[in-house]
């Protein structure tokens, strides 16, 4: 019984109408003063302002079909459901324990409808103009030299360097290794929270995060000094191409690149190493990149071997490789 308990105060004072809208791949949305407003994605009618959502007071209405209310009745209007549903899907999606009372919104978003969230994120942050605010927190009592971290090849001196480590505290992220990330001044915007036990999402982010708004390290690559950058997917290949002896990498959190990111790159590097994973996906990316880049940057690619990502090969192999 328990787990269908639904705290409809604590949903609503806990998830934004921002991160709901993201889930459901809203965009076209434009930023008038605390509103956003556009075609309505509820019936999706005429009316190119009609939708207009506040994200201060976390609600919405459309002045064309007349739905409005809070994030649990955007839910009931794009499910075709009840309240109580939507705010068991709202639990679901978003990580909130049944009963768990109110709190903080959500910093957790949604698991993805489908591989294109993170285009619909992106181009909601850019027509927001939104920014990475940065945490008025640290984590603390992490612990660097978890067996989690040693099984995927990260000594106990790059976790503290890179401040990662098994988190036990209370929370959302309680449970997982989590891995801070800093924006291009270096200052702290959010934590990614990596599951250790199978479970899913494998990742979570911030709902209010962008990621393509940052180059993860990109602040300490920076301060590595070499001119040129190393570009890789994930946060472990970073630490690892890092810990190899290649401090001036960065991450871009996938495999695509947002043009942020492309700018940063072009601001902090005369040269540009790509090193993606060596699936489908990534093979696809570097071709893109080096094309992309090469118009505008020295790049190159170092070719990972098939069905490897970066964190997997050795120091040896990585420094074989990154000699090529």
């Amino acid at each position: 019984m328990e787990s269908n308990w639904v705290d409809f105060k604590a949903i609503k004072e806990a998830v934004s109408l921002l991160a709901v809208l993201q889930r459901y791949q809203v965009s076209g949305l434009k930023k008038h003063g605390q509103e956003l407003r556009g075609r309505c994605p509820i019936h999706k009618g005429e009316g190119a302002e009609n939708f207009h959502a506040n994200t201060q007071k976390n609600a919405f209405q459309c002045f064309s079909c007349k739905a409005k209310g809070n994030v649990l009745d955007f839910v009931v209007a794009m499910e075709r459901c009840s309240v109580r549903d939507a705010g068991l899907k709202l639990q679901d999606w978003f990580g909130l324990a049944a009963g768990s009372g109110a709190g903080k919104r959500s910093d957790l978003p949604a698991p993805p409808a489908n591989t294109s969230t993170e285009l619909a994120r992106e181009r909601i942050a850019g027509e927001t103009g939104q920014a990475n605010k940065p945490l008025g927190f640290e984590f603390r009592g992490i612990d660097h030299g978890h067996a989690y971290l040693a099984g995927r090849g990260i000594s106990k001196e790059t976790a503290q360097q890179f401040g990662v480590g098994f988190f036990s505290g209370k929370g959302l992220m309680s449970g997982r290794v989590v891995i801070p990330i800093h924006n291009e001044a270096g200052q702290l915007v959010a934590y990614a929270g990596r599951s250790i036990d199978g479970s899913e999402p494998r990742y979570k982010l911030p709902a209010g995060f962008h990621k393509s708004l940052v180059l993860y390290n990109l602040h300490r690559a920076k301060a590595a000094g070499q001119g040129g950058l190393i570009v890789v997917e994930g946060f472990f290949d970073a630490m690892k191409v890092s810990q190899a002896g290649y401090p001036f990498v960065v991450a871009l959190m996938g495999c695509t690149l947002s043009e942020e990111q492309e700018r940063m790159l072009l601001a902090h590097a005369d040269m540009v190493l790509l090193m993606l994973d060596g699936d489908e996906a990534g093979r696809k990316a570097t071709d893109e990149l080096l094309l992309r880049l090469g118009r505008k940057v020295w790049t190159k690619a170092a070719i990972v071997p098939d069905g490897k990502q970066p964190d997997q090969l050795t120091a040896e192999e990585m420094q074989q490789l990154l000699k090529t």
